[in-house]
């Protein structure tokens, strides 16, 4: 048996074993959309080839100017625009989960090396419009298509949590959403017996997040935060298909009936291109068990919080990591 047979065969188990619910969003069963892991595939979602690869190239673009180009649009105070290094930080307390600084650490030499950039602050835009021609106009078509998938999804799960179609997608939850559209950029190799990965264990704590990437595999999940040892699996990209990950806040309004899912990026010395598009309710609205998920007998498991204290608290909650791992490094 040749190398290549065997790399053959190695790529066809993985996709066997960690393949996820598909949804067609033109033919979609609604019912069992996200009951295995709270991360699945969606095909048929209306974005054309012709946009996601225009985002793809403008966001190459990006990341082969020179340095001193990219740190024109530094990261701001609102966290919009470019940030150098994207490394990993071990939270031995947290299961595994890491943190994520914007330094490189003397005594984290083998660190991931990796680009991020949030792409929709107008100023951002304006910037670099100078500098790479056609680059506002793919991201704001992205954005806008990628938005209108999420509420199209948004549909789906209502309808399968016995909701109204449209409750998502009223003037009260997504009337005026929190978006956040990332270009992502990963380089380097992951060793996890040493910390070292793409991006580290977490679970997205906000509505939705849509997932385009490359093709380059990469992206782990871990259905089962709670077992021991945990069992990794990657996810293959399918022709033509978007990864949906659900976040924590969906995990809030389902009572933990749609569950948010641990996943990480682990590289192997090949340049890897995503994009993540981010959905968060209106900053006002009210992160409730909705009453089709509770009973006398299932109350509900999580407290009512706005969707503004919440993001705030996840956000503190993530920095107090950051300092207290400066206090102790």
């Amino acid at each position: 048996m040749n190398e290549m047979e065997t790399k053959t065969q190695v790529e066809d188990s993985i996709i066997q074993e960690s393949l996820l619910t598909c949804i067609d969003l033109a033919n979609s069963d609604h019912q069992s959309a996200c009951l295995d892991s709270g991360l699945f595939y969606v095909i048929n979602h209306g974005i054309s080839e012709e946009v996601m690869d225009k985002a793809f190239e403008q966001s190459k673009n990006f990341f082969a100017l020179p340095l001193e180009e990219k740190m024109k649009v530094l990261k701001n105070e609102k966290h919009r625009g470019y940030t150098p290094f994207y490394d990993q930080i071990p939270d031995p307390e947290n299961q595994g989960i890491t943190k994520k600084v914007t330094t490189l650490d003397p005594k984290f030499p083998e660190m991931i090396l990796s680009g991020i950039i949030h792409s929709m602050a107008p100023t951002l835009g304006l910037i670099l419009a100078n500098v790479l021609p056609g680059w506002r106009e793919a991201m704001e078509k992205y954005h806008q298509e990628a938005l209108r998938v999420c509420k199209a999804i948004a549909k789906l799960l209502a309808l399968a949590l016995d909701m109204d179609a449209d409750y998502f997608d009223s003037p009260e939850m997504l009337g005026k959403p929190i978006t956040t559209l990332r270009l992502l950029h990963y380089e380097g190799k992951s060793d996890p017996s040493k910390g070292i990965y793409g991006t580290g264990a977490h679970s997205d704590y906000g509505m939705m997040t849509l997932i385009a990437t490359d093709g380059v595999l990469g992206l782990q999940i871990c259905k089962d935060r709670n077992a021991k040892p945990q069992k990794w699996e990657y996810v293959p990209s399918i022709e033509g298909a978007l990864v949906v990950n659900l976040g924590d806040m969906m995990q809030c309004w389902s009572n933990g009936l749609f569950r948010s899912t641990m996943h990480r990026v682990i590289l192997n010395d090949q340049n890897r291109y995503s994009i993540p598009f981010f959905l968060e309710p209106n900053h006002d609205c009210i992160i409730e068990c909705l009453p089709t998920c509770q009973s006398e007998s299932n109350l509900p498991k999580y407290p009512a919080i706005k969707c503004s204290t919440y993001i705030t608290q996840r956000y503190e909650e993530v920095h107090a990591n950051f300092r207290s791992y400066e206090k102790h490094a």
